[in-house]
Order: structure tokens, then C-alpha cells, then sequence
């Protein structure tokens, strides 16, 4: 890990990845969600709602998985003091509220004809609502920390850590509470191929959610490669500035 600290080193490597995981990912993504749309078979108690499973589900997973990630970059950043750790988290917050966000609205669009209400105080709604408030949180607040340049990012760091307290959470939320979300369909049964999920409906998610953490790790180098960027030109303007002070 420590080998790509340097940030020319993994501008490089970042060049090179942006654009094919962009692009696979826009790719994959268009084609399973053309095919839920359009060739897969409806679900015999939900009929045709059942297709925004190829969108709502993988944008869970991810909104869940980006907290994650900024969990682990923070952990960097406050233990081994990886330069480029909270570069990592803030170029993830913005990507991970949005499929956070997406996430809350696709359920809110499939509830209303399984549940027959757009929103219910259930376990899995609230912590996931919960998610994308902590995400709005943490923006505002390692922009802040970056706009002043106090604290080093540590606050920040912090609430990223605090923040995935929240994650076993809305994993475990449909297990420990009585919840109108239906429980997990995807477990250790799938090693062994006994998953209660028919192979259409399995594949297709896995290649949807395949194709969307493409597109989300694409966004991420490029967010991070931005954030590069603005730093690197502040500090020339800094040395810009100090060197017509001296003059």
C-alpha cells in the first residue's frame, strides 16, 4: 500500500484505470439493467417490481460498502499516517451518498406496491436514511477541515470511524428487529448453491452490482486525481504568493 503513497506514483496508475473502469462499468451497468427492463421473467408475488431489484440492491451494497471503505481510509490516516488515506475517503463520501440517496428512493419506489406506503420506520429504512445523513456529515465536514486547514483531517478521520458503527447495523437491522424488509437473500448458501434467489434474477444482480462498483471505483480515482490536482495548485499559488512577499 505504502508503495503508491507517493502521489505521482499513483497518479500514474490512476490515469491508466480511470477510463476502462468508466467505461466497462457504463457498459456492464447499461446491458443488465436493458436486460432486467426488458428480458427478465417476473417474480411470481411481485410481478414486474421486482426488475428495480437490479438497481436498489447493488446501490444498497455499495452505499453500505463506500462508509466502509472511508472507515478503513480513516483507519490509515489516524494509525500509519497514509498520505494519501483521507484523499481516498473524501474523493468516496460524495459517490457513496449517491448510491446511499439512490438506494432510499428505489426502496421507497418498490415499497409502495409490496408494503402499500412509500416510507415505514423500519429498522433497515432508518439506519440506511441514518447512512446518507452520515455521509452529508462527513462531506460538509472534510470540506471544512480542508477550506481551513486546521486539524489535519483527524476530525473528520474520526467521524469516519464513529460513522461505521452504523454499518452492522442496517446489515443485521432485518435480523434483530421485526422489519417489513424482507431478510437477507444472499449468504453463505450461495457457496453452496442453494441460494432461495432463481439464477436469473442471482446473475443478473451479481453482473449489475459488478458493473456499478466498476463505475464507482472509476469516479473514485477520478475524484482523487481532482482533489490531487486542487491541492497541488494551491500550493504552487502559496509558493506563488510567498515568493512576491519576498520580492
Amino acid at each position: 500500500m505504502h508503495g503508491y503513497a507517493n502521489p505521482a506514483r499513483f497518479l500514474r496508475l490512476a490515469r491508466l484505470l480511470t477510463a476502462p473502469l468508466l467505461i466497462a462499468g457504463a457498459v456492464v451497468t447499461a446491458i443488465v439493467l436493458w436486460w432486467g427492463l426488458t428480458g427478465a421473467p417476473a417474480e411470481q408475488l411481485q410481478g414486474e417490481t421486482v426488475r428495480i431489484l437490479f438497481i436498489h440492491v447493488p446501490a444498497a451494497w455499495l452505499g453500505m460498502g463506500g462508509w466502509s471503505m472511508i472507515a478503513l481510509a480513516s483507519l490509515s490516516e489516524l494509525v500509519w499516517r497514509h498520505p494519501l488515506a483521507g484523499i481516498a475517503a473524501r474523493a468516496v463520501a460524495i459517490p457513496g451518498a449517491v448510491f446511499a440517496l439512490l438506494c432510499l428512493v428505489t426502496g421507497s419506489i418498490w415499497g409502495r406496491p409490496a408494503w402499500g406506503a412509500w416510507w415505514v420506520w423500519d429498522g433497515r429504512l432508518t439506519s440506511m436514511l441514518v447512512l446518507f445523513f452520515l455521509y452529508c456529515g462527513y462531506i460538509a465536514l472534510a470540506d471544512a477541515e480542508a477550506r481551513s486547514g486546521q486539524g489535519g483531517g483527524r476530525i473528520a478521520a474520526i467521524f469516519g470511524l464513529v460513522g461505521a458503527v452504523n454499518i452492522p447495523i442496517i446489515h443485521y437491522s432485518v435480523i434483530w428487529w421485526q422489519s417489513l424488509h424482507q431478510p437477507p437473500s444472499l449468504g453463505m448458501s450461495m457457496l453452496s448453491g442453494n441460494s432461495p434467489m432463481a439464477a436469473p434474477f442471482l446473475l443478473g444482480l451479481l453482473a449489475a452490482t459488478f458493473g456499478f462498483s466498476l463505475l464507482f471505483g472509476g469516479v473514485v480515482l477520478a475524484r482523487m486525481r481532482t482533489i490531487l490536482a486542487d491541492q497541488q495548485a494551491e500550493a504552487r499559488l502559496r509558493r506563488r504568493a510567498m515568493e512576491l512577499a519576498d520580492a
